[in-house]
């Protein structure tokens, strides 16, 4: 089943991911979580996949994987500082499945499996991968390793080395600003923005010139 939900105004389906950035301006604590993310390269600090219903969302961060519901339609951190570990404010939605020209029923079942297997490592209580260049397995996760670990076994690679410092041991990082520059994003009180890499772009090649994604 694919769920619906928006926040500041940004349409939401089951497997699109929210793109953060560490911190809030009015809290002495946001202020803290706000310089620690100028440690993470480009200008997304962290991600989460939406799952559904509602507000619910999964991501991996300092306790590990966990799902939880971020009620209503405002991102508000705050409320769940406690569960999260973490605030943050909301900067826009990667829509990594827009402009594939995947049919529904194709499109369909990639949500429904990303949703699975984000929510499988929440419920197995995965732990956090301080090792960031180690991605490439399912044991423990960072944020925009889970989402890349989801997608990619659809042929989805959202490991695009754009925004990001390159070098030995970096390549094999998954910053949370690759997430975002890999894929069709919209900003909150914006449009719809394509980077040049995800111009033309498809999953695998059996999904070329199918109807795909609307424009949110």
């Amino acid at each position: 089943m694919i769920d619906e939900h928006s926040y500041d105004g940004l349409p939401l389906q089951t497997g699109d991911i929210i793109c953060t950035q560490n911190g809030q301006p009015r809290s002495l604590a946001g202020q803290f979580w706000y310089a620690v993310g100028r440690l993470v390269p480009g200008e997304i600090d962290h991600v989460a996949v939406y799952v559904g219903p509602g507000g619910r969302l999964v991501e991996a961060g300092a306790r590990g994987v966990i799902a939880y519901t971020m009620a209503g339609d405002t991102w508000d951190a705050f409320k769940l500082r406690q569960e999260r570990a973490l605030r943050d404010t909301l900067i826009g939605v990667a829509y990594p499945l827009l402009g594939l020209g995947l049919s529904l029923d194709e499109e369909t079942r990639i949500r429904e499996d990303v949703a699975e297997f984000c929510l499988a490592q929440a419920a197995a209580g995965k732990p956090y991968n301080p090792i960031y260049p180690l991605a490439e397995t399912d044991a423990w996760f960072y944020c925009s390793q889970l989402a890349y670990r989801a997608y990619q076994a659809h042929g989805i690679d959202l490991n695009c080395n754009r925004g990001v410092p390159r070098g030995p041991g970096l390549n094999q990082i998954v910053f949370p600003e690759e997430i975002w520059q890999a894929c069709p994003h919209r900003r909150v009180g914006g449009s719809i923005e394509t980077p040049d890499d995800a111009v033309g772009r498809s999953a695998t090649p059996s999904a070329a010139g199918r109807v795909g994604q609307a424009l949110p």
